[in-house]
């Protein structure tokens, strides 16, 4: 259910429960808060887990990238020790 269509059902409940004797009427508009409330928390908490996962996503790839540009530099500092060691056996 989309949050479109969890809102309308919602107001729609609470046009029902509008319609109910007084006793019965604030228990279940008791009900209803709360419902709506834990379900706002829960987008919220959506939300924020989406956010951590789009932030662990971009640094996953920033260490993909460091660790990318350290290989480079190690077989780049590995080539000029190999020639280095070549030319003292030269020598």
């Amino acid at each position: 259910m989309d949050e479109k269509a969890f809102q309308n059902k919602l107001a729609e409940l609470m046009g029902e429960i509008a319609s109910l004797p007084k006793a019965e009427r604030e228990k279940l508009e008791k009900m209803a808060q709360q419902t709506k409330e834990r379900h706002q928390r829960l987008k919220k908490s959506v939300s924020d887990l989406q956010e951590s996962l789009d932030y662990l996503r971009l640094s996953i790839k920033y260490l993909v990238f460091d660790l990318e540009a350290t290989r480079r530099e190690n077989r780049y500092l590995r080539k000029l020790l190999e020639e280095d060691n070549a030319g003292r056996d030269e020598a």
